[in-house]
């Protein structure tokens, strides 16, 4: 029987359209567990995804490099879906110019806080120099920051592993978060979730609201472009004080 599996799952691995159906159903059995749970914070869709395909890949031994052979096209669909974020954004419009001010101060606040309590942290316990630059865009989504780690001497593969695990603790963490800090506009929730935690806190904003979910898209766009443009320049100059 073990044979038999081992031969069927040699034949399926040599196509490149296994990531992707992977993929495809871990997510939606993910979605599942989700939705039996009642959307509770700890079943998060991408945190049970990620183990699934994690321990599947594990235990059949399968490269990387083979599964996203197949999962690229996820990966494709990113840019589009991202860009796509701008319908219900469009939809807040009005209050959007009432709050242009208090969100730019929050944009900038959130940014350079997010980048440089994580290089600091990390600086306290030691990180390596390598580390502490693959840290600093953890809040940015993936496809930035494994561009601004590039730029400024970080590690991209390790950038990419931080990104997703703030995303997800993110996602986990902010409804317990906005609980005790008794924070009840879903402007302000999303705009802080977006900055956090980028695409997945903001799929996890969506689910709460159409308002949430605007907002957190606006502030992963922005936090995005934010920190492209300032950690070349701050990051550098503070690892050599």
């Amino acid at each position: 029987m073990n044979a038999r599996f081992d031969e069927i799952w040699v034949y399926l691995a040599a196509s490149p359209l296994l990531g992707l159906t992977l993929t495809l159903l871990a997510y939606q059995g993910a979605v599942h567990v989700n939705k039996r749970c009642h959307g509770h914070p700890l079943a998060n869709p991408v945190l049970l995804a990620v183990a699934t395909l994690v321990s599947l890949l594990w235990l059949t031994d399968t490269p990387y490099g083979t599964y996203f052979d197949g999962a690229q096209f996820v990966h494709f669909l990113l840019g589009p879906a991202t860009v796509a974020l701008a319908i219900p954004l469009y939809a807040q419009l009005d209050r959007l110019k009432r709050l242009a001010i208090p969100l730019l101060g929050a944009l900038l606040v959130g940014s350079l806080t997010a980048a440089l309590s994580a290089v600091a942290i990390g600086g306290i316990l030691g990180a390596s120099k390598a580390t502490l630059l693959s840290l600093a865009p953890k809040s940015v989504t993936t496809p930035i920051a494994m561009g601004i780690a590039e730029r400024i001497g970080g590690l991209p593969s390790l950038t990419a592993v931080l990104v997703i695990t703030t995303g997800v603790i993110g996602a986990i963490g902010a409804r317990y978060i906005y609980r005790a800090l008794h924070i009840d506009d879903d402007s302000v929730r999303g705009f802080a979730l977006g900055i956090a935690a980028h695409g997945i806190g903001t799929a996890r904003a969506f689910q709460d609201s159409e308002q949430m979910g605007a907002f957190a898209a606006l502030a992963m766009g922005l936090n995005g472009l934010t920190t492209a443009l300032l950690l070349p320049v701050l990051i550098p100059w503070l690892l050599l004080g």
